[in-house]
């Protein structure tokens, strides 16, 4: 039987743009021409949980182990590119803030990023799409092995939705993650996927400088 949805897997890849460069990999060869003081780091992702592009998702489900080579386009990787997400700001909101923006610098704005794309006087045009919107990507994609150890699958999970390493431990199909003060109720808002994909209950652990309190 093939991969299936939730399956967890490691990968090696390199994405690169059609007939262009690599703008993404995790093959120290790859990596090396992104950049030379990068090291690899493994990739482990559950298959149709939106842990990696949803055009990769899908071509993996029902594969084998194994070497592919997949070319997506647009509408499958980082879509297509949104006319209206060029927009002009007035240069004042930048020196309100100090800062003085020129063309290909990027900035944050409320979640959202931007690239400079012009400054002329007093506007300054930004482009918040994605910078591969419109492009066709191929991804060299190696599934080195299915993912069977609970505790790896735990934390790559957790790595995946909380973007930071969460101390965890497994008891009796129970997940307990040890947080920061003040944090616990963001991280129980996740629960339900933890049952869902890991089939583990949950249990949140709030860390104190001086106590612990349990949540649940």
């Amino acid at each position: 039987m093939g991969l299936q949805k939730k399956d967890f897997v490691e990968i090696e890849f390199t994405g690169k743009i059609k007939g262009g460069e690599i703008f993404d990999s995790n093959i120290k060869e790859d990596l090396k021409k992104l950049n030379p003081e990068a090291n690899p780091k493994p990739i482990v992702l559950s298959l149709g949980e939106g842990m990696f592009l949803k055009g990769i998702d899908d071509f993996l489900i029902g594969k084998e182990i194994g070497d592919y080579n997949i070319e997506l386009t647009p509408e499958k990787a980082f879509g297509p590119r949104v006319k209206e997400f060029t927009q002009m700001i007035p240069i004042k909101v930048f020196k309100s803030q100090n800062i003085m923006p020129s063309p290909g610098d990027a900035f944050n704005f409320d979640g959202r990023i931007a690239k400079v794309l012009t400054v002329s006087g007093g506007r300054v045009i930004v482009d918040f799409n994605n910078p591969l919107a419109g492009k066709t990507v191929i991804y060299k994609i190696k599934v080195l092995r299915k993912v069977e150890d609970l505790n790896e699958k735990a934390k790559s999970f957790i790595d995946f939705l909380f973007r930071r390493e969460l101390k965890f431990s497994i008891v009796d199909k129970k997940i307990i993650l040890e947080v920061e003060k003040g944090m616990s109720k963001f991280v129980e808002l996740f629960k339900d996927k933890f049952k869902d994909i890991l089939g583990l209950d949950f249990e949140v652990k709030e860390i104190t400088e001086n106590s612990q309190k349990v949540a649940q």
